[in-house]
């Protein structure tokens, strides 16, 4: 019921975001956000379809890539990003530490994440791993990454 049933002088966008049901009439809103019902019918959550990496061969979803290398003891959290390099997206993984973790590490831990990731079907094709000192973040959510800015600074760190 509080769903604007468009938006203002945005016809675009309101055929884009706003979907009536045609049972009732109700309107929705579409989100942007990304998951599925598995067999037991709950609701799994993977992330942004914005956000989502997509491969010659496959498309990656953050939250289910980037909470498998989150479980390692020295990382704060990841994003998982697409560079494009000759015409080719590379699935990036962008790390931010704990501060406990030393600079010298990286070698070591960027092994250790890509031994995780090979554990796991969904995050075997990352094999390219970053380190950036802190994440931009929407100052409005501080659990929201804003993996547009990441993704570029990623592609400058690989150029």
């Amino acid at each position: 019921p509080v769903v604007t049933r468009e938006y203002f002088e945005r016809p675009e966008a309101t055929v884009r975001a706003k979907i009536r049901d045609p049972r009732d009439g109700a309107v929705w809103h579409r989100m942007g956000d990304v998951g599925y019902l598995d067999p037991q019918g709950r609701l799994w959550f993977c992330g942004r379809k914005a956000h989502r990496v997509a491969t010659a061969s496959e498309t990656l979803y953050t939250i289910p890539c980037e909470r498998v290398f989150n479980t390692h003891p020295k990382v704060r959290r990841t994003a998982l990003v697409g560079v494009t390099r000759s015409n080719e997206t590379v699935p990036t993984l962008c790390v931010e530490l704990k501060p406990a973790a030393a600079r010298g590490e990286h070698a070591r831990i960027t092994q250790e994440l890509l031994e995780i990731g090979q554990r796991h079907e969904h995050t075997k094709s990352i094999r390219t791993v970053l380190y950036h000192p802190g994440f931009p973040m929407d100052v409005r959510h501080n659990a929201k990454i804003f993996r547009e800015k990441l993704a570029v600074w990623a592609g400058k760190q690989l150029t």
